[in-house]
């Protein structure tokens, strides 16, 4: 069963998903405990974002930095996030985030604590679906309180 990103947008997505999981994640912790919980949810969530990402490959026509990029605006569709693109190549590209209503959403939805764990814990695993051989590196994230988010790719030799 594929993901198919191009029906409704990746934030409403992420809505609906928070909305049925944090419930879920809160009792089990309840139950067996906060960290036992995210310990199992987390690789469930990992692994679905490495399968989206061979998913968007094949959509995009490819695995290169320039096709991970034809990608980019589903994830900034309605204005989900406000990007300052800092450098693009076929070796490297670098962006900012300096708005990202992903955040905005689990913030009203008062699961803020839960967001990296739904939303932005995806990222790295998305690209090692896509492209085991791009590297990803973010130090900040808004989610986590900095005033904004640091995307940077490379292509490994």
């Amino acid at each position: 069963m594929g993901a198919d990103f191009t029906k409704i947008g990746i934030l409403a997505r992420r809505e609906i998903e928070a909305r049925i999981l944090a419930p879920v994640v809160k009792e089990f912790s309840r139950e067996l405990g906060r960290e036992r919980t995210l310990a199992i949810v987390e690789p469930i969530i990992i692994s679905l974002a490495r399968e989206a990402g061979e998913q968007l490959a094949k959509m995009v026509g490819g695995n290169t930095l320039d096709h991970f990029m034809k990608g980019l605006p589903m994830w900034t569709r309605e204005d989900a996030l406000q990007v300052q693109l800092l450098e693009q190549n076929s070796k490297k590209v670098c962006f900012n985030v300096s708005r990202c209503r992903y955040a905005e959403m689990y913030q009203e939805l008062g699961i803020r604590d839960l967001g990296f764990l739904f939303s932005c814990n995806r990222d790295g695993a998305l690209i090692q679906g896509f492209n085991p051989k791009i590297k990803f590196t973010r130090t900040q994230t808004i989610m986590e309180g900095a005033p904004f988010c640091d995307f940077r790719y490379e292509m490994k030799e």
